[in-house]
C-alpha cells in the first residue's frame, strides 16, 4: 500500500462520519491481531478442526490428457466447510468479533455461500445474524437461503436496484449505521472501505500458502499460471498471494463475460472496455457505471460474479500488469462445467467454472512439463436449479413440476 487503505490509486475509506468510531475500533482490533502470532495460530487451529484445512490439491489427470498440454491442478476450496472459500474469511472475522465483544453480525451475499458461512459462524459463536440478499439471488439460490434460515439467520430479500449483490451491500451498510455499537458487518469480499480489503485478503491468504506448498510437493516446481474467478475477488486474492512474489508465475483473473462483452450484459470490469474509475460503497475502484456515475445493471449465470465493482487490490495489480484479466461467457461456463464433471467427477460452482474456462483455453499453449493451477472456489450443488435449467434437463423439470403439485396439494 502507498498509504493506509490505498493500493496505488485505489481503495480508501469513504465512510459517513457516523461510522468513524466503528471503523477506528475495527482497525485497532485488526492491527493488534495481525501483530500477534498467537491469533494466526488460533485461526489456523480453528480452520483445521472445524473446517477442512488444508484443503487438497487435486491433479486433474483426465483433463490434462484431454487438452494435451500443461498438467492441470485444482485447489479444492469446495471441500472447505460450507462448500467454499468463504469460511476462511468469515471464521477469521468471527474471532475478531469475539475480541471486540459484539453480539450481532450482518452480511451481504450473492451466491449465498458467504451467507451460509456467516450463518454457520454465528451459530458456532452464538451471535445474532442477519443476511441481506438481492431478491433475484434469493430466487436462484434458494437452497442456500433455506440453510441460512435453518442455521438461525434472518434472511432479508433486497428489492431495490437490480436486486443483486451491490444492492445487498447497500442494505447491509444501512443496517450497520443504525446499530453500530453491538453489530459487526462481515464483509464477504476484498472490497469496501479500509480495512475490509486488507482484512479479507489476509484471512484468505491461507489458500495461497497451502497451494504453494502443495504444488511444490506434488509437481516439484511452481505452476506456470494460476487461474481464479473474480467477482469481488476474495478467492483470487487468496490463491494469488501464494505466488505474488514469483515473477515467473502468471496470475489470471477471470470475470463474468455473461452474454458477451459486446452485449452489455456481463460483469467484466477489467477484461473489457466498460469499466471506469469511480467511488462507491466506501472505496475507489473500477466500476461498471454510466457517464453520470450511476451503477449499471450486470449479468452472469453465476450469482456470485455479477458485482458491479472489483477489489481495489486487484485493480492495482491489473494496472501494474501483475494480474491479467479475461472473461468467460455463460455458454462457455456451461460447456466447461459439463466437461469437468464427466472427465473428473468434480462439480465446480458456476463462479469457479469461469476460471476453468480460461485455464482450458490456455492449457494447450504449455507442455506436459509445466503446470497450471485452478482455484476451485466452491462446489456446484448450490447451483442445481440454475444448472438444470441451463442444461434443459427434462427429468429435472418433471421432478420440479411434480414437487410443486405435491406442495400445492
Amino acid at each position: 500500500m502507498t498509504k493506509t487503505g490505498y493500493y496505488g490509486n485505489w481503495g480508501g475509506a469513504f465512510i459517513p462520519e457516523v461510522l468513524y468510531e466503528t471503523f477506528r475500533e475495527l482497525n485497532t482490533a485488526f492491527e493488534q491481531a495481525k501483530k500477534e502470532p498467537a491469533f494466526w495460530q488460533e485461526y489456523t487451529d480453528l480452520m483445521s478442526t472445524y473446517s477442512c484445512r488444508p484443503t487438497p490439491l487435486t491433479h486433474a489427470e483426465n483433463l490434462s490428457r484431454h487438452f494435451g498440454g500443461a498438467q492441470i491442478y485444482i485447489k479444492r476450496e469446495d471441500l472447505n466447510h460450507t462448500g467454499a472459500h468463504k469460511a476462511n474469511n468469515v471464521m477469521g472475522q468471527g474471532l475478531l468479533v469475539k475480541r471486540m465483544g459484539k453480539k450481532r453480525v450482518i452480511a451481504e451475499t450473492g451466491a449465498g455461500q458467504h451467507g451460509v458461512a456467516t450463518a454457520t459462524m454465528a451459530a458456532k459463536f452464538g451471535f445474532d445474524c442477519t443476511i441481506y440478499m438481492g431478491e433475484e439471488d434469493v430466487m436462484r439460490q434458494r437452497p442456500n437461503v433455506f440453510w441460512m434460515e435453518k442455521l438461525g439467520a434472518t434472511v432479508v430479500p433486497v428489492t431495490s436496484g437490480s436486486k443483486t449483490l451491490k444492492d445487498a451491500i447497500n442494505e447491509a451498510f444501512r443496517d450497520w449505521v443504525t446499530d453500530m455499537d453491538d453489530t459487526h458487518y462481515v464483509m464477504g469480499t476484498v472490497c469496501g472501505p479500509h480495512p475490509f480489503p486488507e482484512m479479507v485478503a489476509w484471512f484468505q491468504s491461507i489458500i495461497g500458502m497451502e497451494a504453494r506448498k502443495q504444488i511444490l510437493s506434488q509437481f516439484g516446481s511452481l505452476p506456470s499460471r494460476v487461474f481464479a474467478c473474480v467477482g469481488g475477488g476474495s478467492n483470487a486474492m487468496g490463491v494469488f498471494q501464494g505466488f505474488l512474489d514469483d515473477a515467473d508465475v502468471e496470475l489470471v483473473g477471470v470475470e463474468a463475460g455473461g452474454k458477451g462483452l459486446e452485449s452489455g450484459q456481463h460483469a467484466s470490469r477489467l477484461a473489457g472496455k466498460d469499466g471506469s474509475a469511480g467511488v462507491a460503497q466506501g472505496y475507489k475502484t473500477m466500476f461498471l457505471q454510466d457517464g453520470d456515475g450511476q451503477m449499471c445493471d450486470t449479468h452472469s449465470v453465476a450469482a456470485g460474479l455479477d458485482y458491479v465493482g472489483v477489489s481495489p487490490i486487484l485493480t492495482d495489480l491489473w494496472e501494474k500488469r501483475r494480474v491479467r484479466f479475461a472473461a468467460a461467457t455463460d455458454s462457455e461456463v456451461m460447456d466447461a462445467l459439463e466437461l469437468t464433471m464427466k472427465k473428473e467427477g468434480i462439480i465446480p460452482a458456476l463462479e469457479s467454472t469461469h476460471a476453468f474456462v480460461q485455464a482450458f483455453k490456455e492449457a494447450g499453449q504449455l507442455n506436459e512439463k509445466q503446470a497450471i493451477l485452478i482455484n476451485m472456489s466452491g462446489r456446484g450443488d448450490k447451483d442445481i436449479f440454475t444448472i438444470a435449467n441451463a442444461f434443459d434437463d427434462p427429468s429435472w423439470k418433471e421432478f420440479i413440476i411434480g414437487k410443486g403439485a405435491e406442495y400445492a396439494a
